[in-house]
């Protein structure tokens, strides 16, 4: 397992002990007659469980102590709810109460608040959508899921995306050798249109101060959202010198704005 850090929520996770099935076995029959100290060591021996649970979400922007603690609780609540009778080991059992635990909290504390039953909607709607794809052999149209659930396409189309995962305005798109484009590059604003008007007379005058290559060159790359590879095969010189005159054009430009 591979982590930040070694300590999380002051836990040394490389000296975390791994419990035999006898040992478990044995513990397990203490927990059952109220001993603390058994179940306080119990979950002590599994918590490699929980951070090899947590590994799978550590993609997601959250803190791994948070994560941490809250895959606890989920392997706090497999302990307490356990059936030893059912003959299914204690680690089968308990990841999915632990990923279930951890989803929640992800879907619950959300940036984006998202009403319950938007999201169970959209939950209904994935359940539905995997269901269908064992069946189908094929991913199903919105139109089948939708109809499967009686509701309509558009009832289904925003509750997918309102579940969906906010992007980070500097969320790498596209990059070409040059110039990396972002997220917010893509974005325009349709508001505050006289601040828009301005900044746009005070870039026209700046860009009379450019000589005609320039100009041509941060014409197509800024208001024409071509490549430096584009504007290079159309200029007729390289991607380097494409970079450097349009390095100098916007730091000319600075000059004016």
């Amino acid at each position: 397992m591979t982590f930040s850090k070694v300590e999380i929520c002051g836990v040394n996770t490389s000296k975390l002990p791994v419990l035999s099935s006898a040992e478990k076995e044995e513990l397990f029959e203490k927990i059952k007659q109220g001993d603390k100290e058994a179940r306080n060591k119990f979950i002590y021996g599994n918590l490699r469980l929980v951070l090899s649970v947590i590994q799978r979400f550590s993609n997601r922007g959250e803190q791994m102590d948070d994560l941490f603690q809250v895959g606890c609780i989920g392997l706090i609540k497999a302990i307490d709810n356990f059936d030893t009778t059912l003959n299914v080991k204690f680690s089968t059992y308990a990841v999915p109460m632990i990923i279930g635990e951890v989803r929640r909290y992800l879907r619950d504390y959300n940036p984006i608040r998202v009403s319950r039953s938007l999201r169970d909607t959209a939950y209904k709607a994935l359940k539905e959508k995997e269901r269908l794809t064992n069946i189908l052999s094929r991913e199903p149209k919105t139109e089948e899921i939708a109809k499967n659930l009686d509701m309509t396409p558009e009832e289904i189309i925003v509750a997918l995306e309102a579940i969906q995962e906010p992007v980070s305005l500097f969320e790498p798109v596209f990059h070409d050798g040059g110039d990396t484009l972002f997220v917010m590059d893509q974005i325009s604003d349709n508001k505050n249109k006289d601040g828009v008007w301005i900044e746009n007379i005070a870039i026209n005058e700046a860009m009379e101060h450019l000589s005609e290559r320039e100009k041509n060159i941060v014409s197509l790359r800024f208001f024409e959202g071509k490549t430096q590879m584009e504007v290079s095969s159309e200029v007729g010189i390289s991607q380097a010198q494409v970079s450097r005159l349009e390095k100098n054009a916007l730091n000319h430009m600075k000059k004016y704005i």
